[in-house]
């Protein structure tokens, strides 16, 4: 089970160390979708219990997985998938505009 947290803990700086080192939008887009990733990872894994079965009406299991954490790790992605639509598309609308992605020009443009 460590592994899991070790990856997770990787997933999760990667992505911050993108957001803060990338003067690209698209890949502060991507580096927002890895720490998206890594924490509906953690949500799973919270949930998780060797040998537990699903929780279903007229069944005496003693070992049950807990199906709140999925339902929540299936909400996040759809929002996850809504929140990059929009930061895509205003990344189009802002590279239509001024001709560039970069945050440092962009800056330079606006002030």
């Amino acid at each position: 089970m460590w592994s899991v947290h070790l990856t997770i803990t990787i997933l999760f700086a990667l992505g911050f160390y993108t957001i803060l080192n990338r003067n690209n939008l698209i890949k502060i887009i991507m580096g927002i979708n890895i720490i998206e990733a890594s924490l509906i990872l953690l949500l799973i894994s919270l949930s998780y219990k060797p040998e537990g079965t699903a929780p279903i009406l007229d069944q005496n299991y003693e070992i049950v997985v807990d199906p709140l954490p999925q339902a929540l790790a299936l909400t996040a992605i759809v929002i996850g998938a809504s929140t990059t639509a929009v930061m895509l598309f205003l990344a189009i609308k802002i590279y239509k505009e001024h001709g560039t992605l970069d945050v440092s020009e962009l800056r330079r443009l606006r002030g």
